[in-house]
C-alpha cells in the first residue's frame, strides 16, 4: 500500500501529460529522482534532519515537501517550454524520441550533481508500531507516507474537476483547437499541466527518499517505468485509473516480495510488472478503467 502510494503520485504526472498531450513522457521518472535528491540534500545539508527533533521537525519536512514540488514542477514546465512545445506539430515519433532523450540528459545532471553512489537520508520517519494485523505490522514510516499521498490526491481531483484552470485542462484535453476557440490559453494550459505533474514527481520524490533512505540517479528510469505501467493498468489519461493501477502494482510487489519460497522477491518484481504491461497492452490496451476509443477519435 505505502509503495502503491508512491506509484500512484507518479502515475498521475504520466496520465495528466498523456490526457492533455498524447505524450508518453519518459522525462517524468528522472524529475521523480530529481525530486528525491533535492528532499535529500534539503534534509541532510540544510535542515540537518535525522532520527531525533521530536514535533519540531515536522514543518521543516512539510517546508522540504514544497520546495521538492515547486522545483520539480518549475523544471518539468521548462522542459515542456524547451524540448516539446517546438515538436507539437511534428510526428508523434519525435516528441517521444526527445522525452528518451530529456530523461538521460536529467540522468547525466543527476550523476554529474550526486555522483554514481546512493545519497543516504537518515531515518527521519519515526519506525514504531502503528498496529498489526496478523503477521503484518504497519509501522508510522508507512502510515506518514499514505497521510502526506492522499491530502495531495485529493487536492489533485479538485483541481482537475472544481476549478477554472481544471476546466481548461479537461478542454484542452478533448479538443486544443475548440479550446482555443472558446479562449483558452492552450500553451498555458499545457504547461500548467507539466507544471502539476512535476510537483506531484517532486512529492513522491521526497516521500520515496524518507521512506527507502536512499536515492541513486538511476532511480527514476526503472520506478517510472513501473508507475508507467501502474498507470496504463489502470486506463492511461484516467485519473482514479493510475490510482488504482499504482495501488494493484505496490499490492503484487509487496506480495511477490513476501514470498518465503524462493530467495530473494525482490528478483522477479520487475518481471512481473512489465509481463502485467504486456499483458494489458495486448488484451485490454484501455486499461481497467479506461475507456476503448474508435482510432483517430
Amino acid at each position: 500500500m505505502t509503495t502503491g502510494a508512491i506509484y500512484a503520485l507518479v502515475a498521475l504526472g504520466y496520465t495528466l501529460v498523456y490526457g492533455i498531450l498524447e505524450l508518453i513522457n519518459f522525462a517524468h521518472g528522472d524529475v521523480f529522482m530529481l525530486g528525491g535528491m533535492i528532499s535529500a540534500t534539503l534534509a541532510t545539508q540544510v535542515f540537518k534532519l535525522d532520527v531525533g527533533g521530536g514535533a519540531s521537525k515536522w514543518p521543516l519536512v512539510l517546508l522540504t515537501l514544497l520546495i521538492a514540488m515547486v522545483a520539480c514542477g518549475s523544471i518539468n514546465a521548462s522542459i515542456e517550454r524547451i524540448a516539446y512545445r517546438p515538436l507539437r506539430g511534428a510526428p508523434r515519433l519525435a516528441p517521444l524520441i526527445t522525452a528518451i532523450g530529456m530523461s538521460f540528459i536529467l540522468e547525466n545532471i543527476a550523476l554529474a550533481w550526486k555522483g554514481p553512489n546512493f545519497v543516504s537520508v537518515p531515518n527521519i520517519l519515526p519506525r514504531s508500531e502503528v498496529f498489526h494485523v496478523g503477521q503484518v505490522t504497519y509501522t508510522w514510516n508507512k502510515l506518514t507516507v499514505v497521510l502526506i499521498t492522499v491530502p495531495v490526491l485529493i487536492g489533485l481531483v479538485y483541481l482537475v474537476q472544481k476549478t477554472r484552470q481544471g476546466k481548461a485542462m479537461r478542454a484542452t484535453a478533448q479538443n486544443a483547437d475548440a479550446a482555443a476557440m472558446m479562449g483558452i490559453n492552450v500553451d498555458r494550459t499545457i504547461s500548467f499541466t507539466f507544471l502539476i505533474a512535476g510537483g506531484l514527481a517532486g512529492a513522491a520524490g521526497l516521500l520515496y527518499a524518507l521512506y527507502v533512505t536512499n536515492v541513486r540517479f538511476d532511480q527514476g528510469f526503472q520506478l517510472g517505468l513501473i508507475a508507467f505501467t501502474a498507470a496504463v493498468l489502470g486506463g492511461i489519461g484516467n485519473l482514479p485509473g493510475a490510482v488504482l493501477g499504482a495501488v494493484l502494482i505496490g499490492l503484487i510487489q509487496a506480495f511477490n516480495e513476501g514470498l518465503s519460497w524462493h530467495a530473494p522477491g525482490s528478483d522477479w518484481t520487475q518481471s512481473i510488472v512489465f509481463s502485467i504491461l504486456i499483458l494489458i497492452l495486448v488484451f485490454r490496451p484501455e486499461g481497467l478503467l479506461g475507456e476503448r476509443t474508435p482510432e483517430g477519435a
